[in-house]
């Protein structure tokens, strides 16, 4: 009896293991295809992660901080520049590899296509140019992107930008403390609400920059529409926002009747004129160029200077830069589009600021279809991350990565790199179908910012800062700072 025991538990481990080997192949199985080509393809490796919250925990620890690809780095050197994990309830596959990162903004309608959480979604709108699909966002981008184009920037954008700037830091009290995150917000939001919707009223700047605070801490939020939480709060202001865009769209429609001079105000003025757009989908629009637009500017802006106030040598070169360009004509000289061409230490400076701070530091894409690439496959519904500030940050591809050093952009071997609209290892604004309209305007609002920040002012940081990149780009302590006038 006790022999026939044994051969009983023998043979049970025996047919457990056999049960076990085929029910790995047979995941194994289901993880692979066979390629055009012929050759075996694979779900790109990684783990799982902790039972229901996955990887999004070690996810959120590392774009809270301030060096934001900590975890993707830390994937990487185990499975590689492409691999799988779990985040936020979904099985992804994140990208810290240029060339692979390249290929799916290329392929942004036909193999891969926006995913944004819902919380994003009803914010940015249905119709918003960051989220929409197909024909529709291919119509809206084009659009935008003429209305943005360099020769518009001269004639339209250049003088205004100067007068908003030199009205906020004119502003600015002589030995007093200041956050600068909020002064750089107001100048941003300032700054897009005239140029796209032609307002000029502080009460009603301000009025704007309130809502968009609200609206910008709701986009990664949990969507409870309910009093007291912060995705209700953001829906409001997004109403508020509407309501103000389309009291504004009635005035323009008013005057173009009329033939007042007004009627072209701002690019809003100019939507309505020269395209045949519904109402919601010009106020989704808006919407959406004024949160890219006020992200953008207002983040760049702040942490150009945070960089520099950690690097004595970069600032004294861009203040004999930018005292260059003043001499010709005093302290309230209005540059000129010549002037904003002068400044290529300031663009090596902008250029650092966006590979280190940028704030598009990953995107969220969806596969269309089975996407395969090299030895992978990528099944239809997957998502997909293209992890750019992984690119951005990798002392492989720049030598002291994580060190503000804007001379690196000066030497001739990155002169490809920089190429900030084709390369694959430095896209701060995105690429392919859904490349950033605004590039150019962002760079130029930046420029400007800094020209007379620098020219007017010298200060001191009054509290030690860090970065960090969740919900949005941010300094944890606002960059606080005492400022006085520039008497040299």
């Amino acid at each position: 009896m006790e022999e026939n025991y044994y051969v009983i538990c023998a043979s049970s481990i025996v047919v457990s293991t056999l049960f076990f080997i085929v029910f790995v192949k047979i995941l194994r199985t289901k993880n692979k295809k066979i390629g055009k080509n012929g050759t075996c393809l694979k779900f790109p490796p990684g783990g799982r992660g902790w039972p229901l919250i996955g990887d999004s925990l070690n996810w959120y620890n590392a774009v809270a901080g301030s060096h934001p690809p900590a975890f993707v780095e830390e994937q990487v050197k185990r499975y590689g520049r492409i691999f799988s994990c779990s985040l936020f309830g979904k099985r992804a596959v994140v990208s810290a590899d240029p060339s692979f990162n390249r290929f799916i903004m290329l392929n942004e309608g036909k193999l891969f296509q926006s995913s944004y959480p819902k919380s994003f979604r009803d914010l940015v709108g249905k119709n918003g140019l960051i989220t929409v699909h197909g024909e529709q966002q291919r119509k809206l981008h084009a659009i935008a992107s003429s209305m943005m184009r360099l020769d518009k920037l001269r004639v339209h954008f250049l003088k205004d930008i100067q007068m908003v700037m030199l009205r906020t830091l004119n502003n600015l009290q002589e030995d007093q403390t200041y956050l600068l995150q909020d002064v750089c917000r107001k100048v941003a939001i300032e700054l897009m609400v005239n140029q796209l919707m032609g307002v000029s009223s502080e009460s009603e700047v301000n009025q704007m920059a309130g809502f968009f605070s609200d609206f910008v801490d709701g986009c990664l939020s949990v969507p409870i529409n309910l009093p007291g939480f912060t995705y209700h709060t953001a829906m409001k202001a997004r109403d508020n926002i509407i309501s103000k865009i389309d009291k504004t769209v009635e005035k323009i429609k008013n005057e173009q009747l009329s033939a007042t001079s007004e009627a072209r105000n701002g690019v809003l003025g100019r939507l309505i004129e020269e395209q045949s757009l519904p109402d919601a989908v010009v106020a989704d629009f808006i919407i959406n160029l004024l949160f890219a637009g006020n992200e953008t500017t207002a983040k760049t802006m702040l942490f150009a200077v945070y960089f520099l106030s950690q690097s004595p040598k970069a600032l004294q070169e861009i203040l004999a830069e930018q005292d260059g360009i003043r001499g010709t004509s005093g302290d309230e000289h209005m540059l000129t589009w010549e002037d904003y061409k002068a400044m290529p230490f300031t663009q090596c400076v902008i250029d650092e600021t966006l590979r280190i701070g940028g704030i598009a530091i990953w995107l969220m894409r969806e596969a269309k279809e089975d996407v395969e690439y090299q030895e992978y496959v990528i099944p239809k519904g997957c998502f997909v991350v293209p992890f750019l500030s992984a690119v951005h940050l990798d002392e492989n591809i720049y030598k002291g990565a994580v060190n503000f050093n804007p001379w690196r952009w000066m030497d001739p071997d990155n002169k490809e790199k920089r190429n900030w609209r084709t390369s694959s290892f430095y896209s701060p604004f995105g690429g392919g179908a859904r490349f950033c309209p605004g590039a150019e305007l962002a760079r130029l609002q930046i420029a400007i910012f800094l020209h007379f920040f620098l020219t007017k002012y010298r200060w001191s940081q009054v509290k030690d800062d860090r970065m960090s990149f969740f919900p949005s780009a941010r300094l944890v302590n606002g960059l606080q700072i005492r400022i006085s006038k520039r008497t040299d």
